[in-house]
């Protein structure tokens, strides 16, 4: 494949929201019902946000958060199916890992479901002692709660 066209951008003001969402739609199962809204607040409170194009075309895209010293967590790597196999998904984790609120931090993580081959070539390390998830209410349900609470008080 010839990847001359191909540019990484690491401002997360030009990232396409529809693009993205659509990328999402077809190359991330874990994202598919995620909303453009939504989208844009995690983006906002993610840095690095690394895009990749083919000229003007959105085929990749992955995010971070980072407390800068301690711990950075990579989230949404995806590449569009298309691009898969030519060593930009590869290239991609590494423009995150080699970002300014990334590169010094103790520890990195991610999640994967069926990726762990593909960033133990990175790098990574399987970890069996981060599996903890809190798994947050949702707000009617928490209104739910709080209102039964108070019939009872």
């Amino acid at each position: 494949m010839d990847n001359r066209h191909i540019r990484f951008c690491d401002r997360s003001d030009q990232v396409d929201l529809w693009q993205l969402y659509e990328l999402f739609k077809i190359g991330a199962f874990w994202a598919k019902e995620r909303s453009r809204e939504d989208l844009a607040v995690a983006i906002a409170n993610s840095d690095p946000v690394v895009t990749v194009w083919d000229v003007d075309r959105l085929i990749g895209h992955a995010r971070a958060t980072s407390d800068v010293v301690y711990r950075a967590t990579i989230w949404d790597v995806v590449i569009h199916p298309d691009y898969r196999g030519t060593g930009l998904g590869r290239k991609l984790v590494q423009t995150v890992l080699a970002h300014p609120r990334v590169c010094n931090v103790e520890r990195v993580y991610l999640m994967t479901t069926h990726q762990q081959q593909f960033y133990e070539h990175i790098g990574f390390e399987y970890n069996s002692s981060t599996t903890m998830v809190l798994q947050n209410q949702t707000s009617s349900t928490v209104e739910v709660l709080l209102t039964q609470s108070s019939v009872s008080e």
